[in-house]
């Protein structure tokens, strides 16, 4: 058995919870940058995902009457939801207290407020509405690709300390 699978060589009992468990390896194995890292694309991913699977479910007449949200009359797109998230996330990184700018709360703003923009992106590289169009596809593609970049990089995890150091030249 590797010292790895041992849960006892981590201090932690037979008698603990799967989840005390789960919580002591996320602290021991991920930094917090990493871990608001890990938070932030699945929160991204999560939202995404959801808020394509909402927008199809009120598309097919489920829902709010109008076919989304409306704010004085106008219809509300919800990248303006993810704006209001970014732009709260950026007060916090130039005013919070590191401890407020490492909360998983911040990560998680920050992953949902990306993937309700770039969920219209098409709409705002357009600027028309284009959100069930041909067009509305790059939204579609640009939402993958940084949810591919994402699983990429974290799959990789233990390999960047090791090819950041074989990259250093040798003296």
């Amino acid at each position: 058995m590797s010292e790895h699978s041992d849960s006892r060589s981590y201090g932690i009992g037979h008698g603990s919870t799967r989840w005390a468990r789960l919580r002591h390896e996320w602290h021991s194995r991920l930094d917090p940058s990493e871990q608001s890292a890990v938070i932030s694309w699945g929160a991204f991913t999560t939202t995404f995902v959801s808020v394509r699977a909402l927008t199809h479910w009120i598309r097919a007449g489920h829902g709010p009457k109008g076919g989304g949200m409306s704010l004085g009359g106008r219809h509300f797109h919800h990248y303006n939801i993810g704006i209001a998230l970014l732009a709260g996330v950026g007060a916090v990184a130039i005013r919070g207290s590191e401890k407020n700018r490492r909360h998983p709360a911040v990560a998680l703003a920050y992953g949902s407020g990306g993937a309700l923009i770039v969920d219209e992106l098409a709409l705002l590289l357009d600027l028309e509405d284009v959100y069930w169009a041909k067009e509305g596809r790059t939204s579609v593609d640009a939402a993958v690709g940084v949810i591919a970049a994402g699983a990429t990089f974290f799959a990789g995890l233990p390999f960047w300390p090791a090819a950041q150091k074989a990259l250093v030249p040798l003296d």
